[in-house]
């Protein structure tokens, strides 16, 4: 859901993107004014090609391991040994030239390329390839998102690797692994002569120096990434820097080094609608289009030398999630017990998904350009169950609300508020990442259609690096509406760590991920169930069994909706015609081919 939702990482849609999905220059010493306008900055940059697109939050880290967030900058500047296409999915050399398969897909033979280099010229070689996976993937005291997804069968077990030559290295997974390619082969690789001393190395609290390493505050000349781009600089508030890997091992078929474009550069706007106005002024080349902009920017196509792309259904789930977590941290409960009791009631969360009018939602919010979305799995997958399949869906239906809310032990008092059978009055805190306005919007409506049944919704939109943190750090929230989005694509096991139980982004019952642990943390049987049921896929290597497994995590998922999906949009984006070699699709966005991509703008 090509890395891989990469914890609240690349799969959290801070109104990004994703998942969203996805999708900058060094500026020379003339620019030198941080504090700068953007119109200041697009006539200093003029003779200098450059790509500009915008991005709602500052990243936290420029550690792709640690990131927990969205961070387009880590999707330009990391690569993994093999790359996705981003039309068709199917994967092709990258870092790795080739690779061999073993019958039992427990065993690849990865071949590297010859005279690969990282953006400081220091050659990639084998050596680097099993120092990220044995020392920091693999490792349990730096935390992974990529961890996760690596681990094999119920054991959790990691793949072996190990250097077989200079340029040749192998993966052996203690059992069949389905996926072991595309997880392999699409994690970002890291520098081993740049961060053994820092893995090696603990801190006062006993962690990994690393764990710390290559923060937003770090001078950018020490972050050695091997991606068509290095970050050239970062101004915080302002915009991240991108300038052209002079390194990057990709050639054009003239022989002419890539990426072509030189600067690639994310502004960073307080919200989408500031993003709009850059747009529409210019000052951006690429801009994803929510439903509520749609029909605003259609009018000004011809005019603004732009072309709207139409992926079809986005590669993201939105969804409103409640926290069932009813563990303790320090003697104190995450949740209010009252709270979490109404939170783990099933027909509670079945009441809620009754409710909410998605109808409504895509006529309104997203002015018809969406639909229902009812599974986890994107509709792309092969391994997608549909309504007609015998998915479950949640059809509008406020008399079924009611019933299900009674029939819990849930009762109306004479104003018509809902309370439970001690008394207490329904009301609970609805959060989302502010600057969303499609997001803020749909908070908006839930807020109005759940006191149709009675229940207060206190919506509160809040900045995105926050809400992160309480959704991973505090874990001291109610209910948050958010998506995921990307991932591993068509490849269902790209949400494992959000279905294993102990997986980064298992949100709506999460686990300690820091600070300090949890006490008496519940696990459902039904949780359990779908945790296993996605590790028996990524073992299972015949096609057809592994869509009747999926297809019981789809049903498990709707049945006791740990996340109430709401819509799927249509993934839209507006891209400058002076933009050459764009291969837009829902899978890759506009610029999953970034070293491909011309400018044919004058300067």
């Amino acid at each position: 859901m090509n890395r891989v939702w990469q914890v609240w990482k690349r799969r959290w849609m801070g109104g990004r993107s994703l998942l969203s999905l996805i999708f900058v220059g060094v500026l020379g010493l003339a620019i030198v004014l941080q504090g700068c306008s953007p119109d200041q900055f697009r006539t200093a940059a003029a003779q200098i090609p450059r790509l500009v697109i915008s991005e709602l939050s500052d990243p936290k880290t420029f550690n792709t391991v640690t990131n927990s967030e969205s961070n387009t900058t880590l999707n330009l500047i990391y690569e993994g040994l093999v790359g996705q296409n981003g039309e068709t999915g199917e994967l092709e050399p990258g870092i790795a030239e080739s690779w061999e398969i073993s019958d039992d897909q427990r065993q690849i033979l990865f071949t590297l390329r010859p005279d690969v280099m990282w953006s400081d010229g220091e050659p990639l070689t084998v050596d680097d390839v099993v120092f990220s996976f044995n020392e920091i993937y693999f490792n349990e005291n730096i935390p992974s998102g990529e961890r996760d997804i690596l681990r094999v069968g119920a054991q959790g077990l990691f793949p072996t690797v190990r250097k077989v030559g200079d340029n040749q290295v192998e993966f052996i997974a203690p059992e069949p692994f389905a996926p072991l390619l595309r997880y392999a082969g699409g994690i970002a690789l890291l520098p081993q002569h740049a961060l053994e001393e820092s893995v090696n190395t603990t801190d006062e609290a006993g962690n990994p120096v690393f764990v710390g390493l290559w923060g937003t505050e770090t001078p950018t000349s020490q972050i050695i990434s091997n991606g068509p781009y290095r970050i050239a600089r970062y101004q915080p508030g302002e915009r991240v820097i991108l300038e052209r890997n002079p390194h990057y091992w990709r050639k054009g078929d003239d022989g002419s080094a890539q990426p072509y474009i030189e600067r690639f550069v994310l502004q960073i706007v307080e919200s989408l609608d500031t993003a709009l106005v850059r747009f529409r002024s210019g000052g951006l080349d690429v801009l994803s289009i929510p439903a509520n902009f749609f029909a605003l920017v259609k009018r000004e196509e011809e005019k603004g030398n732009f072309t709207i792309y139409n992926g079809g259904p986005a590669l993201s789930t939105q969804f409103l999630a409640f926290n069932l977590n009813q563990a303790n941290r320090n003697g104190q409960p995450l949740v209010d017990p009252i709270k979490s009791g109404w939170f783990n009631t099933l027909e509670f969360r079945q009441a809620i998904a009754h409710a909410i009018d998605r109808p409504t939602m895509i006529n309104s919010i997203y002015q018809g350009l969406g639909e229902p979305q009812n599974s986890p799995i994107f509709i792309q997958s092969p391994y997608y169950l549909s309504p007609e399949e015998g998915l479950p869906v949640y059809d509008y239906d406020l008399d079924q609300a009611k019933a299900l809310l009674e029939q819990a032990g849930f009762q109306y008092n004479s104003r018509g508020q809902l309370e439970d059978a001690e008394g207490n009055i329904v009301r609970f805190t609805l959060i989302t990442n502010a600057g969303n306005k499609i997001r803020e919007a749909m908070g908006a409506q839930i807020k109005q259609d759940l006191a149709r049944i009675g229940i207060r919704v206190d919506f509160q939109p809040i900045a995105f690096n926050t809400l992160v943190s309480k959704l991973s750090d505090t874990l001291d929230w109610e209910a948050h509406l958010l998506g995921f989005v990307g991932g591993s694509g068509v490849e269902p096991d790209g949400g494992r760590n959000v279905w294993s139980v102990n997986g980064t982004l298992h949100a709506f019952n999460q686990d300690a991920i820091q600070g300090e642990p949890l006490e008496g943390r519940v696990i459902q049987d039904w949780e359990q169930e779908i945790n296993d049921l996605y590790i028996q896929g990524s073992q299972q290597l015949d096609e057809e069994e592994r869509r009747a497994i999926y297809t019981q995590t789809q049903i498990l998922a709707q049945e006791y909706l740990p996340f109430i999906h709401l819509v799927n949009p249509l993934n839209l984006s507006a891209v400058r015609n002076d933009i050459e070699n764009v291969r837009f699709s829902s899978l890759g966005g506009a610029l999953w081919n970034i070293h491909e991509l011309k400018l044919a703008r004058s300067s």
